[in-house]
């Protein structure tokens, strides 16, 4: 595999955002490896485009390490990671302990391992680029989901650190989506309250989020920053 066609590594893309990112990866002729969860048809799809589709455990240590493992058979070299997989995890009395450990194995651990391992397959790239995904809520915190929001926070710290560690080499940033998409179950009372939250008040898609990550894949200046991408939640 040549340096100009080392895939893009994107995790948890099995559907919504991450799945978008990827087939527009595909389209422009860029290689795509990709992590999932769960099997649905749409991985079925994106292994007939071309795409790399490896089933992944991120909730301990030891599915992380034989991911990382199966991603070194698959190549020799890496453009990018994108670190999309996430865990939207109840924190029930009584489980907050374990629900903690879930949300730091797949929002920090697997983020952490997976850089600190795949880096000799970035650097084999001219140009090369992390990007970890986050979540707005991080700017407030949440008084219903601490763990999950402290996850996130973690991980953007993580970006600092990996910015600084991997310079000049590897640029390493962070995009912080609100909302973008609604779930088909949303009730129109939900959708109502969510969409009030922000300025421009809609309900945007997975494109803007493609956009901004194109951008940092493209920039060549840009690195430890984390892009907001909320609608002008902010200004509410």
């Amino acid at each position: 595999m040549s340096a100009a066609s080392f895939p893009i590594l994107i995790t948890g893309a099995g559907q919504r955002v991450g799945l978008y990112c990827a087939e527009r990866l595909l389209d422009e002729g860029q290689p795509v490896i990709i992590s999932y969860r769960q099997n649905r048809d749409d991985i079925a799809r994106l292994r007939e485009r071309g795409a790399i589709a490896l089933q992944a455990d991120f909730s301990n240590e030891s599915g992380i390490m034989a991911f990382i493992e199966q991603v070194k058979l698959q190549c020799n070299g890496l453009r990018a990671i994108v670190h999309n997989a996430s865990q939207w995890q109840a924190e029930t009395p009584g489980e907050e302990a374990d629900a903690f450990r879930q949300l730091f194995s797949v929002h920090m651990l697997a983020p952490y391992l997976i850089n600190l391992h795949c880096s000799e397959l970035l650097l084999q790239s001219n140009h090369a680029d992390i990007v970890h995904v986050s979540d707005d809520v991080v700017r407030k915190g949440s008084a219903n989901r601490p763990a999950y929001c402290a996850s996130k926070a973690g991980l953007e710290s993580l970006t600092l650190s990996f910015a600084a560690r991997f310079a000049p080499r590897i640029k390493v940033n962070t995009i912080a989506p609100a909302l973008l998409m609604f779930n088909d179950g949303d009730d129109d009372a939900y959708r109502t309250k969510t969409l009030a939250k922000s300025a421009l008040g809609i309900e945007p898609g997975p494109q803007p989020f493609y956009q901004t990550l194109r951008y940092l894949l493209d920039n060549s200046y840009v690195t430890g920053t984390t892009l907001t991408l909320n609608g002008g939640r902010h200004l509410k």
